[in-house]
């Protein structure tokens, strides 16, 4: 490599730093944006959404639902965040609505597998790959999910966790994220409050959609920022974790998924790899549940702009991640569970292929929706 290249590769490399630094600022903004709003819109509408996510069952569709929809568990954990850091929503009430967000996610690896739906072979493959994932937080939900209602040993172990992360109680920490977040969250409060005299209420909601537009775009292009960034050392990663041992690919997994912060994109990497019988759906397994713990780190970075409230639910959502690799793939009997579904799956969606497709739908949309609906309408 000349002189010239690796000055060329060092600058761009350079930009792509600075470029990641900034998107995730104006993240941690929407962030602190989103406890200002519900400050400002007061108790009627923190109540309203405490209520609303009272039923755990409504909570954990909420997750489903809300993640299918943006196609993106970390926004919704980290909006999850920003709300339980900002009091509008309690602990327990959100540990459902992080279940669900880690179901929901899985709907990019259907979509991806949905489009092979006219080879034969290879569809069935590539369903297989993703309905595994599907399969695998589904379990996770029904072993855990009446766990916690039971025990509440998640966000009892995650407030634990995030005791020792903060210090002790005679200690108060002071994030020093806090010190170039909330200047900027004064500062637009009372440009819109004061010098241009919009009431409280509107400033709220105003914020509200300010803050959900800044997490959502700035994860988006953050993902596609760090995409082309590592892609070349991701393709390095593959070619070196396969055939290794699963602990190998699991481990790739987890760092792929930290550094592109998205579970999403290393899954679907591997349904295209697995259709086309490139890699096995017992090898891609490993891989999709590294990817599982990797997405957790967007909801801590994002607690890093709130409280030990907020850092205890992205707690919650690593620990029910490690519970579920631990359950289903370190226990060894346990591990060919979700893998044989998935086979059996698929083998039955080749022959009704109508089948994989009414299955996306009523899993992540017609259930989810139906019994919000009805929740709601019996209150």
């Amino acid at each position: 490599m000349s002189s010239d290249e690796s000055a060329s590769r060092y600058v761009r490399r350079t930009i792509q730093i600075l470029l990641a630094a900034l998107i995730l600022y104006v993240f941690l903004l929407g962030i602190e944006l989103l406890g200002a709003s519900f400050k400002l819109l007061g108790r009627s509408l923190v109540e309203t959404l405490m209520r609303a996510t009272s039923d755990p069952v409504v909570g954990l569709f909420l997750g489903i639902l809300s993640t299918a929809l943006v196609q993106s568990s970390s926004v919704t954990t980290s909006i999850t965040v920003g709300m339980v850091s900002a009091g509008a929503l309690p602990i327990p009430n959100a540990v459902p609505i992080v279940m669900g967000a880690n179901i929901g996610t899985t709907i990019t690896n259907s979509v991806v597998a949905l489009s092979q739906i006219t080879r034969t072979r290879e569809f069935e493959r590539a369903l297989s790959a993703a309905v595994v994932h599907d399969l695998f937080n589904l379990l996770c939900v029904l072993v855990f999910f009446p766990l916690e209602l039971a025990t509440g040993f998640l966000h009892r172990s995650a407030h634990a966790l995030a005791g020792v992360f903060y210090g002790s109680m005679s200690i108060h920490y002071h994030s020093p994220l806090k010190a170039i977040l909330k200047p900027i969250a004064h500062a637009l409060k009372d440009l819109f409050t004061s010098t241009l005299g919009i009431p409280t209420k509107i400033t709220g909601v105003s914020f509200l959609v300010i803050a959900f537009g800044l997490i959502f775009f700035s994860l988006f292009y953050f993902v596609r920022l760090m995409r082309r960034a590592v892609a070349s050392d991701v393709e390095n990663i593959l070619d070196r974790v396969f055939g290794r041992s699963g602990y190998i690919a699991l481990l790739a997994g987890f760092v792929i998924t930290a550094i592109i912060q998205s579970s999403s994109m290393t899954t679907s990497l591997l349904v295209p790899l697995v259709s086309a019988g490139l890699l096995s759906l017992e090898a891609a397994y490993p891989m999709t549940l590294g990817a599982n713990i990797g997405t957790t780190f967007t909801a801590i970075i994002a607690a890093l702009a709130g409280n030990v409230a907020g850092l205890t639910i992205a707690f919650v959502h690593l620990l029910f991640n490690l519970c579920g690799v631990i359950t289903f793939y370190v226990i060894k009997p346990m591990r060919k569970i979700p893998v044989s579904l998935a086979l059996w799956f698929a083998s039955v969606a080749i022959r009704k292929r109508w089948l994989a497709l009414v299955y996306v739908l009523v899993l992540f949309y017609v259930i989810p929706a139906i019994y919000i609906i009805i929740s709601r309408g019996l209150r």
